[in-house]
């Protein structure tokens, strides 16, 4: 708590009630449904090189631009559909992004019909990690978001960098990203 009994939160989710509750609600919650992950990863794609304010702003934009994030039907997006989201002010119109979110439901979906379970996959890689990575919450990357990246773009994901992925694992509580002065931060792991 500061000096006027309000709760201290990093200092990103400072500048607007929108981000304070997405931090205090949301943010580094460990996330375990896989549709939910996967709605998570397509976000910070989006993200990248923007703030996250923009993002959180249009995402109910993004969820109905993109069928509520179902990667079955954005999967089977057509280059029509491709060219109708560049037109769609509510969302970040990059071609580059939305072609990877198509790219990415699809590597989703062929995990699923594998049956590999996206959170099981995810989850998985960062389990031992996740104790003894903490950091400030400021790295643009780390060791493991590498080796997360590395692995998503095997599985045949796109546009998911080191960056990216270091971003979705605090987001999805993969990792505590909280600043050490937060009250969310946590002082252990939780992984599920």
């Amino acid at each position: 708590m500061s000096s006027s009994g309000a709760p201290v939160r990093c200092g990103w989710a400072e500048s607007n009630a929108l981000l304070r509750a997405y931090h205090d609600q949301e943010w580094g919650q460990p996330v375990t449904d896989s549709r939910a992950l996967w709605e998570a990863l397509v976000l910070e794609t989006f993200q990248a090189g923007l703030s996250w304010n923009t993002v959180l702003q249009k995402r109910e934009n993004f969820r109905r631009a993109f069928c509520g994030f179902d990667p079955h039907r954005v999967a089977a997006f057509t280059q029509d559909d491709q060219a109708r989201l560049m037109g769609n002010a509510g969302i970040i119109r990059s071609r580059a992004k939305i072609a990877a979110t198509v790219a990415n439901a699809q590597a989703w979906l062929a995990m699923h019909e594998r049956g590999e379970d996206f959170a099981t996959f995810a989850w998985g890689m960062v389990r031992t990690a996740q104790a003894h990575e903490r950091g400030s919450g400021l790295e643009p990357h780390s060791p493991l978001s590498v080796t997360v990246a590395k692995a998503l773009k095997h599985k045949g994901f796109r546009f998911v960098g080191p960056t990216t992925a270091q971003a979705w694992m605090q987001a999805v509580g993969m990792l505590d990203g909280h600043e050490a002065t937060c009250f969310c931060y946590r002082a252990g792991s939780s992984t599920p």
